[in-house]
């Protein structure tokens, strides 16, 4: 494993490991008041619209959105798996793991791709592209328009943790990381997670909820 690198900044490799995590729990804090500001919206819209909120969400798939929910919290398990043995320096095993959770976010776009191609052949999609039925009630077009937004949102966040997923393990596999040097490891892990907690919360936001 190549010895850490300390930045000029800091005054011991203890001090960069610190701020490197502080820095990844206040991004996630600022993540987590993004997405905290869509739910409250939606929880604001949902009251003033009810009936036509449930009437948007008939479109989406109950199995799909299940299957997606199992994927990530598997993705999650392998995820937490890989920070453990990390720091048992057994890096190669970090990497496979990391792989396995990469190809997992792989899955989960899929089976989105296919639920947004089922709900662009309905015509339903967000704002004023919602034709579904003609001159659809606003609560229908605003509930929908959320759910693409705030599920297309996740799906970027997705996309990002599975870049930094498939990064970290290449360099674990290298020998870049192992059980003295693995501050990178658990901020991707970190940031996996809350993506997956994300979901969980969408998904009986726009799937189970009636």
């Amino acid at each position: 494993m190549s010895a850490q690198r300390l930045v000029e900044q800091f005054e011991s490799l203890e001090k960069q490991d610190h701020a490197a995590r502080l820095a990844m729990w206040m991004f996630l804090g600022s993540e987590t008041l993004l997405f905290g500001a869509l739910f409250a919206a939606y929880a604001y819209y949902r009251g003033m619209y009810p009936d036509e909120f449930v009437q948007a969400l008939h479109h989406n798939s109950v199995a799909l959105g299940t299957t997606n929910t199992v994927v990530l919290i598997t993705s999650s398990f392998t995820v937490a798996l890989g920070v453990h043995f990390i720091r048992e320096n057994k890096a190669r095993l970090t990497a496979g793991l990391f792989v396995v959770s990469t190809l997992f976010g792989a899955v989960f776009l899929v089976v989105k791709g296919i639920e947004y191609s089922h709900h662009i052949h309905e015509n339903a999609l967000p704002s004023g592209m919602y034709t579904f039925i003609d001159k659809p009630p606003a609560g229908v077009v605003l509930g929908y328009t959320l759910y693409w937004f705030m599920t297309a949102l996740h799906g970027l966040h997705v996309i990002a943790g599975m870049i930094m997923l498939a990064v970290v393990a290449l360099l674990c596999w290298k020998g870049r990381y192992g059980a003295h040097r693995n501050v990178a490891v658990e901020n991707v892990g970190l940031y996996w997670h809350l993506v997956d907690v994300v979901w969980i919360f969408l998904w009986p936001l726009f799937y189970l909820t009636d």
